[in-house]
């Protein structure tokens, strides 16, 4: 014990010799500039994670129409993936085309608010997020959320419904199923043909409103007496 502190004594002060391999502990540190793992990314809006706005960008200038479409379209063209993912994720990798194609709508929606009026890259060289772009992140996020719970509740009864041509269906039903906010014709007809695929969305079958059979009129017929 006494001779290590001893040689640990004798060891030379001052910076580490530029010899020393990269990954030795007394080694020059090394920059690594590439996102951390709390950077808020396309791969962050995708799985819905907590992250940091943390880009770096020179300081925003004046409006430009050509920055502005570059966010945009930069957007616009993650919408495709990110959607079909969404649905797919959340389907355990069946697909929705109907889903999908809502999905797109509510992107593009917020995409073309996403532009920042062009004074900003929406993200830097890296793929971060810059910090203006953080209600742009979030409202895509909200989309996003909004469709996996759509694919997980609604759209194996949805997909039913059309089949058996229940009212209401269409791509409306994703938004009224999920909210349970579907009326009540809509309601007895998938208790009644869809059942099993809806019985997660369903309230009991005894609460379903339900038309009562109208009564035909008795007909009356004259008889000609013999």
């Amino acid at each position: 014990m006494l001779l290590s502190l001893l040689l640990l004594g004798a060891a030379p002060s001052g910076p580490a010799p530029s010899s020393l391999p990269p990954e030795a502990l007394g080694a020059p540190p090394l920059v690594d500039a590439s996102p951390t793992a709390w950077a808020c990314t396309i791969d962050t809006l995708r799985a819905g994670k907590e992250c940091v706005f943390e880009a770096e960008l020179p300081p925003p200038g004046a409006a430009n129409a050509d920055q502005e479409s570059a966010n945009v379209k930069l957007l616009k063209d993650a919408s495709r993936a990110l959607c079909s993912e969404a649905v797919s994720n959340a389907r355990d990798g069946t697909p929705d085309p109907k889903l999908v194609a809502v999905c797109e709508r509510k992107y593009a929606d917020v995409v073309g608010r996403c532009g920042i009026e062009g004074n900003s890259p929406v993200v830097d060289a890296k793929g971060r997020f810059a910090p203006v772009a953080r209600a742009c992140y979030r409202a895509l996020s909200t989309v996003l959320q909004d469709v996996q719970l759509m694919a997980t509740v609604a759209s194996t009864c949805c997909e039913c419904a059309a089949r058996s041509q229940c009212p209401g269906t269409g791509e409306s039903c994703y938004a009224a199923v999920s909210r349970q906010q579907a009326g009540p014709t809509t309601l007895a007809c998938m208790d009644d043909r869809c059942h099993d695929a809806c019985s997660m969305m369903l309230p009991s079958s005894a609460s379903i409103p339900r038309q009562a059979p109208s009564r035909a009129r008795p007909q009356h017929t004259d008889s000609a007496s013999l």
